[in-house]
């Protein structure tokens, strides 16, 4: 391309008009285009930071809202679930320290006696009761006929639930009311809750119990008022 000629022609007529060369028009050319550009780029520039604005304002969607829901639902049940597992834990406490209040026993006794007869069906109200009739809270009862412990247990009958124990295992605590509320739980259960027979058959003995019952009679000793005597089940 050669480059534009410097060529400029004056007239002194009086309007003195100058004439344009082909080099002022060259020039004017590229100025406008080159301004042209400058604002092209900054139309686009500006486009461009209208949209980075609309996308960051674009409203979430109905999948984001879900899944937030979702995680406030868990989080929600979860407290709530703690809760519950909290107020259970104090009802528990409350409960162990009554009785170890109305029955005078060491709270780590009541503990015990109350956790155990829930874990074998056993309500504790009569749990307690049973232990207070049947060995006075002693750990070391035993009676003439060989039954030993709190529960005042046969080892013949702890020995069908747990074969080989042996007369001092049977004597610590928890094996000793696990069996004995166990054995006392199995005859509600064969006398289809009837709270009442089970727990005279615990008192004389399911076998005579039966006999008992076979021959019409009424097995009933005044043994099941005494221990449900203050309980939800017996006379208040």
């Amino acid at each position: 391309m050669n480059p534009p000629r410097w060529e400029v022609t004056m007239s002194w007529s009086p309007d003195r008009k100058v004439e344009r060369t082909p080099w002022y028009r060259w020039l004017s050319v590229r100025g406008g285009a080159l301004v042209a550009g400058v604002l092209m780029i900054a139309t686009l520039a500006g486009w461009s930071g209208r949209a980075d604005a609309v996308v960051e304002n674009i409203p979430p969607t109905l999948s984001v809202i879900s899944g937030e829901i979702s995680g406030l639902t868990r989080r929600s049940e979860s407290a709530e679930a703690e809760v519950e597992i909290l107020k259970v834990k104090n009802e528990r406490l409350n409960q162990v320290f009554n009785y170890s209040a109305l029955y005078r026993v060491p709270a780590d006794l009541a503990a015990s006696i109350y956790d155990i007869a829930l874990s074998e069906g056993i309500e504790p109200a009569v749990a307690f009761r049973l232990v207070k009739i049947e060995s006075d809270f002693r750990r070391d009862a035993q009676s003439g006929a060989g039954a030993v412990g709190y529960t005042q247990i046969q080892p013949a009958t702890a020995r069908f639930y747990e074969s080989g124990l042996s007369a001092d295992q049977l004597r610590e605590p928890e094996i000793n009311l696990r069996l004995g509320f166990r054995f006392l739980h199995s005859l509600i259960v064969k006398y289809e809750g009837d709270i009442n027979l089970a727990l005279v058959a615990y008192n004389r003995g399911p076998a005579r119990v039966e006999q008992i019952l076979q021959q019409g009679g009424d097995p009933a000793n005044g043994y099941a008022e005494k221990v449900l005597h203050g309980t939800r089940r017996g006379t208040k």
